[in-house]
């Protein structure tokens, strides 16, 4: 499993281009040639960017726990992969982020790339900072309730 780290800040192009900030693009070098997928986020108004090894771990973890035949499995399954598609980074460093994926997340010029494990997140950063804000009340206790225990979460 890949371990992202660091929250950078950059510019995004009238064309939905990035630049990859080097340190993050530095990370990202195993996996270049790949490609990755990129997709709407279930939860916030935010993206979602996997490289593409580890995305098809996760589809390889829910068709393990999907069965197609059933209704809501299906919904789940089509609401998480809403909007994936493969990219890759251009020989320039760059990510071009689909149009449709630039207006669900309310991208206007200035975004953050939030590593989050083995994706990261991308921002419009004006949503990134209230999303910050709005949890900050909150996170002592999610980390209390999640990790607080850590013999009976397996964590020592």
């Amino acid at each position: 499993m890949v371990n992202l780290v660091g929250t950078y800040e950059c510019k995004v192009d009238a064309k939905g281009r990035l630049m990859v900030p080097a340190p993050l693009k530095k990370q990202l070098v195993p996996m270049l040639q790949d490609g990755f997928v990129l997709k709407r986020s279930v939860y916030e108004p935010c993206l979602e960017l996997y490289p593409l090894k580890e995305w098809d771990a996760v589809m390889r973890d829910m068709d393990s726990r999907l069965n197609t035949f059933l209704k809501s499995h299906r919904a789940l399954l089509r609401k998480f992969t809403a909007g994936a598609k493969t990219i890759e980074v251009d020989t320039n460093g760059r990510l071009l982020i689909p149009k449709d994926l630039v207006e669900f997340a309310g991208i206007d010029k200035e975004i953050v790339l939030a590593s989050s494990m083995n994706f990261i997140e991308i921002w419009d950063k004006d949503k990134y900072e209230t999303t910050l804000e709005d949890s900050v009340d909150d996170f002592a206790a999610l980390a209390e309730e999640i990790m607080g225990n850590k013999k009976e979460n397996g964590l020592s």
